[in-house]
């Protein structure tokens, strides 16, 4: 991943409407959810949300696949992978194993 599309993607979550939608479709999993069930779940107007399901959607942090008259929205899990591995790249002299969730008592320089 370049600078340039790290910070698209940054740039991309650092609004509470789109942090919240990314929130609700990583806990939808493969299966994803409409934009209209978007809509009402999170109380936002379906052209507000339709724009901040764009934002994401260039960013590359989500897809979307038109099954009829719906279209169903999913994170992309390499978006996710990639940014990760962008932010962390570097962490504590180039072990970014480090930064990884602490497992049991074990905890990385970063936690």
């Amino acid at each position: 991943m370049e600078l340039i599309d790290a910070v698209t993607a940054l740039s991309s979550l650092a609004q509470p409407a789109r942090l919240q939608v990314f929130r609700l479709l990583v806990k939808t999993g493969v299966e994803g959810i409409c934009a209209g069930e978007l809509s009402r779940q999170m109380d936002i107007p379906k052209p507000t949300m339709s724009f901040h399901l764009k934002e994401l959607m260039n960013a590359g942090m989500i897809s979307s696949e038109r099954k009829g008259r719906s279209i169903t929205y999913r994170v992309r899990k390499e978006g996710i992978q990639q940014l990760m591995t962008f932010l962390t790249e570097d962490c504590c002299q180039g072990r970014p194993e480090l930064c990884l969730p602490p497992s049991g008592e074990e905890k990385g320089c970063c936690g």
